[in-house]
């Protein structure tokens, strides 16, 4: 699928499922110490009043997460009706309609990036220049959190899956990590959870923290 279809399709799916969306997952971190943990360091890393985009913020849960955590944090999102739902639950933030591979954003102007699970769209041929961009927006010294499912091993660099939204694609954590150096942005840790045994989809979560040098 070309990016531009990928893209169109991505933001319509998720345009019609935003408000069961939002009742999903608004306590998803209440049950998950591991992804709080990551998020936790990310926030410590880039230090407190540090300028981060949560790219593909969702209905913002996580945005307001961030700054609760001390960072000037503001979220971005290619869906309007998600950009609506954030600005009602987090009134006193800022979020934006917009593009990840094309942000409306003067080089080097953030500390931090957050992508948590929203590269997963992508498809493999156009996910390098989304990382680039990713690269550029960043400050030198700026951080980066990833968050994606993994494939079922090293031998699969990328497996789409059926996702319930619209397709998807999983990565391997090393083959991703290879895309982020090739852009500037050097891993500095790295978490994987294994499923819980009633997990819907039996895939590793992974996240991975990056700096730009």
């Amino acid at each position: 699928m070309a990016e531009h279809e990928a893209l169109s399709v991505t933001r319509a799916a998720y345009d019609d499922a935003a408000e069961l969306y939002a009742r999903l997952f608004a306590d998803s971190l209440r049950d998950s110490p591991l992804d709080r943990a990551m998020l936790d360091a990310f926030a410590e890393s880039v230090g407190a009043g540090g300028r981060v985009a949560d790219l593909g913020c969702g209905p913002g849960y996580v945005t307001g997460y961030l700054a609760g955590l001390g960072l000037d944090a503001f979220g971005v999102d290619a869906s309007p009706a998600m950009v609506g739902l954030a600005r009602r639950a987090c009134p006193g933030l800022r979020f934006d309609v917009g593009e990840m591979g094309a942000l409306d954003l003067a080089d080097g102007t953030l500390d931090g990036v957050l992508s948590r699970w929203s590269v997963i769209h992508t498809p493999p041929a156009a996910l390098p220049p989304v990382l680039a961009e990713f690269g550029r927006v960043l400050a030198p010294g700026g951080h980066l959190l990833i968050g994606f499912s993994a494939t079922d091993g090293p031998g699969h660099p990328t497996q789409s899956f059926d996702h319930a939204v619209t397709t998807a694609y999983r990565w391997a954590p090393d083959h991703l990590a290879g895309l982020l150096r090739a852009h500037g942005l050097t891993e500095t840790a790295r978490m994987v959870r294994e499923p819980r045994p009633d997990d819907r989809r039996q895939f590793q979560e992974v996240h991975l923290l990056a700096r730009k040098a």
